[in-house]
């Protein structure tokens, strides 16, 4: 069947028959009974139908051998679609954790970029003004201490893909540094839990650590980095009177992967959580999405040639799935100015969590697991003059999909909303990390030395495979044969950038 055949299938999962016209069809016209009534419309089927999946043929509702596969193929391909949208964070997150870890042990590494993360790395939809650092915790049966720097934006989320806590200038330690006891899934025992900035439960075994330094007022990351090593421990508790030693390694302009695969490996990436964790963390709805396909705890991950076809046509449609949600999605709440502007909302609703008047909105959480990673509500609620807000756009303002043979323009109208500085980056529409091109850091913003301003002090940024004469320090490299996406960021963003009152112009192509 066709890849188009089954996203259809999928989307009409309950819709067994077209049925036009048709007449229930039975082996035999049963006779009249004593108690026999009048069956309402609607509520028999036919016996001889047919559908998408080809003739379907029933006894009196009972399905024939060739039916029953028929069904059961559709019906194990809609789980493993459900289970590839659902589960892709779950892969995210092992991708994630597999290449921090690469390059040394959980709970003794740091990995920094020292001098600023560029377009080698692929990692999903990064920026090139922070100083990043990560680590990976991972917990026994004892609780876990750790210890965070100052002047950073820091934030723990679980095996799942879930939050966990935030440290930092946006956590409880109010950026002056932090002292965390975490304690590991069903831990019960007695803890002493004076002098720690805060007492956090977890779900999962393994965590994802990140946090990002600022660049000093020289724009220099080494402020940040030597923080980071005169700060950051992570150690059991029983270990709290000698803790470990740290490794630090930097990273900087090397090749490295933290993205998830996207064809039907993504359910081996699913499993290794799903055998590793405790299962109290995760839904029982996405659970059981993947045990229908194979994928449970305590047993090996091992489809049959049938099933292993299901998958891998289920994870070619979800692929595209996801790139189609998180590019043109359809829903109003997904843009900034909805119907006047393709600037889109990462958390569309403010919702960190993607539940929106308490229902989850599964494409929102899709979308965002596919483009980006790092769920924090710091990310998410409004606070003027802290953290930083986020607008991105694949299209033009015709709405036409970026092109990097083409030249387009975008007006920043003056007095940007932004207390520390503004800036754009473009991403590789395929691995959502830093677009490779001649520039290490394919970004642009107020920082940057030699961008000029407009006299009534808006700026101009043009975007293209080759400047526009005179307009090279407000150029941004695009690459021909090759979509692109942007991110606008603002830290430090202000009440004009909530309220509305200030807003970004549209990627207008440049004819």
């Amino acid at each position: 069947m066709k890849l188009t055949h089954h996203l259809a299938i999928a989307a009409s999962a309950a819709v067994f028959y077209t049925g036009a016209g048709l007449a229930p069809v039975l082996a035999q016209d049963p006779p009249s009974m004593q108690m026999t009534t009048p069956i309402p419309d609607g509520i028999t089927t036919p016996d001889n139908i047919e559908t998408q999946l080809g003739d379907l043929t029933f006894f009196d509702g009972v399905p024939d051998a060739k039916t029953t596969q028929k069904v059961y193929d559709l019906y194990d391909f809609s789980q493993a679609y459900q289970a590839y949208l659902n589960g892709l964070k779950i892969a995210s997150m092992d991708a994630m954790l597999r290449g921090i870890e690469d390059w040394g042990p959980a709970n003794s590494t740091v990995i920094q970029f020292a001098d600023l993360m560029d377009s080698k790395t692929l990692f999903l939809t990064p920026n090139t003004t922070s100083v990043y650092q990560t680590a990976v915790l991972r917990m026994g049966d004892e609780p876990m201490v750790i210890e965070t720097p100052p002047n950073v934006l820091g934030f723990i989320n679980n095996a799942w893909f879930k939050y966990v806590m935030d440290f930092g200038n946006l956590g409880p330690d109010e950026g002056k540094g932090g002292k965390f006891l975490i304690l590991p899934p069903g831990f019960e025992g007695d803890v002493a839990t004076d002098g720690y900035t805060d007492v956090v439960q977890t779900d999962t075994y393994a965590h994802w650590v990140l946090w990002r330094g600022y660049l000093d007022d020289t724009g220099s990351p080494e402020t940040a980095v030597t923080q980071t090593q005169e700060q950051f421990r992570i150690y059991p508790l029983s270990q709290a009177d000698n803790p470990p030693e740290m490794t630090f390694v930097d990273v900087s302009g090397k090749e490295f992967n933290t993205i998830h695969l996207m064809d039907a490996r993504m359910f081996e990436e699913i499993n290794n959580v799903v055998q590793a964790e405790p299962l109290m963390g995760e839904s029982p709805e996405l659970l059981g999405y993947l045990a229908a396909v194979g994928i449970i705890k305590g047993q090996d991950f091992a489809p049959d040639a049938r099933m292993q076809s299901i998958l891998e046509r289920a994870a070619a449609a979800g692929a595209v799935t996801v790139k189609t949600l998180i590019s043109k999605p359809r829903a109003k709440e997904a843009y900034w100015y909805p119907g006047e502007s393709n600037w889109q909302n990462a958390f569309p609703g403010g919702a960190y969590t993607f539940t929106i008047d308490g229902a989850m909105k599964h494409d929102f959480r899709s979308a965002f697991h596919f483009y980006a990673t790092g769920i924090t509500p710091a990310m998410a609620f409004k606070s003027p003059g802290k953290g930083s807000q986020y607008a991105f756009t694949y299209r033009d303002s015709d709405g036409n999909a970026l092109d990097g043979a083409k030249t387009y323009k975008l007006n920043v109208p003056a007095n940007v909303p932004a207390r520390d500085f503004w800036s754009f980056t473009l991403y590789d529409n395929q691995t959502r990390s830093m677009l490779q091109t001649d520039k290490q850091f394919p970004a642009l913003g107020s920082n940057d030395t030699g961008l000029v301003q407009n006299a009534d002090g808006s700026t101009d940024i043009y975007f293209g495979p080759e400047a526009p004469e005179g307009k090279e320090s407000n150029w941004l490299q695009t690459v021909p044969g090759k979509g692109w996406n942007t991110i606008m960021r603002l830290y430090g963003p202000l009440e004009p950038w909530f309220n509305q009152t200030w807003r970004p112009g549209e990627i207008e192509l440049v004819e």
